[in-house]
């Protein structure tokens, strides 16, 4: 059984109360939620001839699902400046040619620390939803963003 020292935790492992999204080191939000970290390996077999007890599995394509960051408040305009570089009319400028950037998601801990980050090559936002505004509610402001990307590497603090 592997001793904290081996996992590179002291103590208690950490617990995370809030995700930092950011693009190219400008700031766009924090999210209380993260889904889609993960890598998809697929597996090709290969049958070799005259051995009937086992087949040969080799590893495959990668691929990265879309990255949902939810529970959100973006509180400044980089988003959308973001956003525009890559679709729209920033799009249209740059002869629709796609400006890609380096995104990283960071789990800061409670007592504000960064704890540990994942970077996103090649990002750009697929898809964006806003709050939901209800006269007479005391609801939370809550924002989803959506992201494409070609890989994650992870990066420790």
């Amino acid at each position: 059984m592997p001793q904290d020292s081996d996992i590179g935790f002291k103590g208690e492992i950490p617990s995370a109360s809030s995700f930092l999204f950011e693009v190219d080191g400008v700031q766009i939000g924090m999210f209380a939620e993260v889904s889609g970290l993960e890598v998809r390996i697929d597996v090709t077999t290969y049958r070799e001839g005259g051995e009937n007890g086992f087949e040969h599995r080799l590893p495959g394509r990668m691929s990265w699902p879309n990255i949902l960051l939810r529970r959100g408040v973006c509180q400044s305009d980089a988003l959308f400046s973001w956003v525009n570089k890559t679709a729209g009319p920033g799009f249209a400028s740059a002869g629709n040619k796609l400006e890609r950037s380096t995104g990283a998601i960071t789990v800061i801990g409670s007592d504000g620390s960064r704890l540990r980050s994942w970077e996103l090559h090649d990002v750009f936002a697929v898809r964006w939803s806003g709050p939901r505004f209800a006269a007479g509610e005391n609801s939370e402001l809550d924002e989803e963003l959506e992201l494409a990307h070609h890989g994650i590497t992870s990066k420790t603090f």
